[in-house]
């Protein structure tokens, strides 16, 4: 059975993609603090298929630490098949009040740290012909106010998924999945107000972990001739901006 590695998938968007993808793989649970949250997942998916699930930890700070993780994954189910960049950190930083440290953070989770897993593991993924998703942002190609620093990391993560597709061609696809307003943020701010962001949708309503997770299984399991490509989902919002 293939194996899919999604980062920070102990909740929200992740946990769905990890339960959807568990239809048919193995899965590796990555989780940074979640630890309650991660272990849980995993031992509903177990119950389901015994021994079909594991929780890795990893801060995913440092390119030492990306491999590290990458050679556990690896040595868990004896290869990897599909690698889920989502792991992602988000919050403002207005001119004026950004510093290194949050510099570092947003450029870290959403950019560094894709691109060190996709090296680390482009040698498995290449064996098995698997491929890639990039969870990427609809504000990669129209700015959020006040997001400045978090925008730039995700087009940089736009442009580091057309790369690859076109690098690790033909054995690997790599494709994003842009989301529009699937999941609040936890603490809402500006540029983000929620009532404002409904108006504008075409579809007239948020979208749902599961439109995610649908997604990102037909890019894995039912998508052989696309790669390079970003798929907004987002009921419409892009065309609104």
């Amino acid at each position: 059975m293939p194996t899919a590695l999604i980062t920070g998938a102990a909740a929200r968007l992740g946990r769905a993609i990890a339960e959807e993808l568990h239809r048919d793989h193995n899965i590796i649970i990555h989780y940074r603090h979640s630890a309650d949250a991660a272990h849980s997942l995993v031992e509903s998916l177990n119950a389901r298929r015994h021994r079909s699930a594991i929780a890795l930890q990893s801060d995913l700070s440092s390119a030492a630490e990306c491999e590290a993780l990458a050679n556990t994954a690896l040595d868990a189910f004896g290869g990897l098949d599909v690698l889920v960049n989502n792991a992602s950190a988000f919050f403002p930083t207005p001119i004026g009040t950004a510093n290194e440290e949050h510099w570092d953070t947003l450029v870290g989770s959403n950019l560094k740290t894709p691109f060190f897993l996709c090296q680390a593991l482009a040698p498995s993924l290449k064996a098995h012909n698997g491929c890639i998703v990039n969870l990427a942002d609809i504000h990669a190609e129209k700015p959020m106010p006040q997001h400045t620093v978090y925008c730039a990391a995700k087009a940089g993560l736009v442009m580091l998924t057309k790369s690859l597709a076109r690098e690790l061609a033909p054995e690997v696809r790599v494709n994003a999945i842009a989301p529009g307003a699937i999941l609040w943020p936890e603490q809402e701010n500006e540029g983000y107000n929620k009532e404002q962001i409904l108006a504008r949708i075409p579809l007239g309503r948020s979208g749902d972990p599961r439109d995610i997770a649908s997604t990102a299984r037909f890019l894995v399991s039912y998508a052989p001739y696309i790669t390079g490509q970003v798929l907004a989902v987002d009921g419409g919002r892009s065309l609104n901006m």
